[in-house]
């Protein structure tokens, strides 16, 4: 009795532990072709395919057309459902911060100015809990950024269903990153505070930060020259890191927000000839013809806040998307929202569809634009033959939070497990109450 009793309870404890967010395992890889269905695909180009049909083998799109017979495919009929291409976090802190509040959660930043050989890759977190809650609204990839310093180190683009960071890689060391200090004399948002705010070191502001972006073109300047020569009696690893800027391999990411500040990402990138990304660029919309000549990109940080200056538009940050998209600029929409971690980037883009995007532009701002910008276009962003099938089943308007549902999300063609942490604490409460 006592043994029956025993096995009883370890069988409920088992299926407790199956529920948990920590036995929700990387989905293994894809070993049958999937055809989606009956379903309005939105290709991510601008493309809508009505009664479309998505086609999938071995972790790569073979067809995307009207929905036609398959032979030899597991038929998903996706019915009244639509398709969308996996969104994409252009730049993210997910795998490096836990519990901003709680610094042994926290690995994000390296002490020092200049720590361009600092990888942000080798830090990621696999088993995150702010992870499987992205991939609950749609995000499937994310450019993992270091912070600190004025030169933070690179970037990685990384796929979110991995067992450790090798298995997560999508493109490691895509970017540096330098983030402008500012030229602002005092706090510059609504009320005086914002990003400007807060205490200040004693001495001119200004001069201060031109003595820093100064002391970094030096670097560079010495970075070029040492890249250059065909030997070295000591490898300086801080050189090392940033060859692929003067090839092309990587691009500088700088982070910065008023004219001033982008107009020094445009000296950097006549000087040096790199490929330059924008990262917040909230008066962007005030130079866009400007950024186009220069063939310089824009990742919008966070549309859902405040202007930058005090005389702005307040509704300034929904309408920058449409102002970029019609001077040409090539954009994509982020979300650095600390209290969601992340988790709106699709309703972000739905603001700006609100504002003069048209739905499919506002879809592409947090899918193919991103993956153009971060260098993952030729594998991802859209839903073309050749391309990795990351993408997703949802029931209603994905960039509509009243209709967004997400039913199936694949990572290069493999269904993932969609339970999260907040998915279970809802379980768990409606047990409680009696809501079941």
């Amino acid at each position: 009795m006592k043994r029956i009793f025993f096995t009883i309870l370890m069988s409920s404890w088992v299926v407790a532990r199956v529920a948990a967010q920590e036995t929700v395992y990387p989905a293994p890889a894809q070993t049958q072709t999937i055809a989606l269905t009956n379903a309005t695909v939105h290709v991510g180009n601008g493309q809508v395919i009505e009664n479309g049909m998505v086609v999938f083998s071995k972790g790569k799109i073979i067809d995307v057309k009207p929905t036609a017979v398959v032979a030899d495919a597991k038929v998903i009929d996706c019915k009244g459902k639509h398709i969308y291409p996996g969104l994409i976090l252009s730049t993210s802190n997910v795998g490096l911060v836990e519990v901003g509040s709680v610094r042994a959660t926290s690995d994000a930043s390296e002490l020092g100015d200049m720590n361009t050989n600092i990888r942000s890759l080798v830090a990621y977190n696999t088993d995150s809990k702010v992870t499987n809650t992205l991939r609950n609204n749609g995000i499937l990839l994310a450019n993992i950024v270091p912070q600190g310093g004025v030169l933070s180190g690179s970037s990685s683009v990384v796929q979110l269903d991995a067992w450790n960071w090798e298995d997560a890689t999508y493109l490691a060391d895509n970017g540096i990153h330098f983030n402008v200090p500012s030229l602002l004399l005092r706090g510059g948002g609504r009320g005086g505070f914002g990003r400007f705010g807060g205490q200040q070191p004693a001495g001119d502001p200004i001069k201060r930060a031109l003595e820093q972006i100064e002391s970094v073109k030096v670097f560079f300047r010495e970075a070029k020259a040492y890249c250059q020569e065909a030997s070295h009696e000591e490898t300086n690893t801080r050189c090392e890191a940033v060859k692929g800027l003067f090839t092309k391999k990587q691009k500088l990411y700088v982070h910065c927000d008023i004219v001033k500040e982008m107009l020094i990402a445009i000296d950097f990138a006549k000087e040096f000839g790199f490929d330059v990304v924008i990262v917040g660029g909230s008066e962007s919309y005030q130079i866009a013809d400007l950024l186009k000549a220069n063939n310089i990109a824009v990742i919008l940080q966070q549309m859902h806040s405040l202007p930058t200056m005090v005389d702005d538009d307040v509704d300034q940050p929904y309408k920058t998307p449409a102002a970029l998209q019609k001077a040409g600029v090539l954009f994509s929409i982020n979300d650095d929202d600390g209290n969601t971690r992340q988790r709106n980037l699709a309703f972000n883009a739905g603001t700006a569809a609100a504002y003069g995007l048209t739905k499919e532009e506002a879809l592409a701002a947090v899918s193919l634009n991103a993956a153009k910008i971060l260098g993952v276009s030729d594998k991802t962003g859209s839903l073309e033959s050749g391309k990795d099938a990351n993408l997703l089943v949802c029931d209603g308007d994905l960039l509509d939070m009243r209709s967004n549902v997400i039913l199936n999300a694949f990572i290069q063609g493999r269904e993932i497990n969609l339970t999260d942490k907040h998915k279970q604490l809802y379980e768990r409460y409606k047990y409680k109450y009696g809501l079941k």
